[in-house]
């Protein structure tokens, strides 16, 4: 079963490289953001994201999008 942000990712969850999201703006692993997502720790324990790191994804998913926006408004 989908986490809800994962439902909420939905549209966009291929257009991302989640392990660079996960390196750059939490300073963790690939694998540290795929277990959030999906509800579950490295010991396969219920896990999610805390309220700070949520506002952490968030702020960053803005921070791609004002990216991709300035990007392609240059061609």
């Amino acid at each position: 079963m989908k986490t809800e942000i994962m439902n909420n990712l939905d549209d966009v969850l291929l257009y991302l490289k989640w392990g660079n999201i996960s390196n750059d703006y939490f300073g963790h692993s690939r694998s540290w953001i795929y277990q959030r997502l999906n509800g579950y720790d490295g010991n396969g324990k219920p896990c999610e994201l805390t309220d700070a790191q949520k506002e952490t994804l968030r702020n960053a998913l803005h921070d791609i999008a004002d990216r991709i926006h300035a990007a392609a408004d240059k061609i």
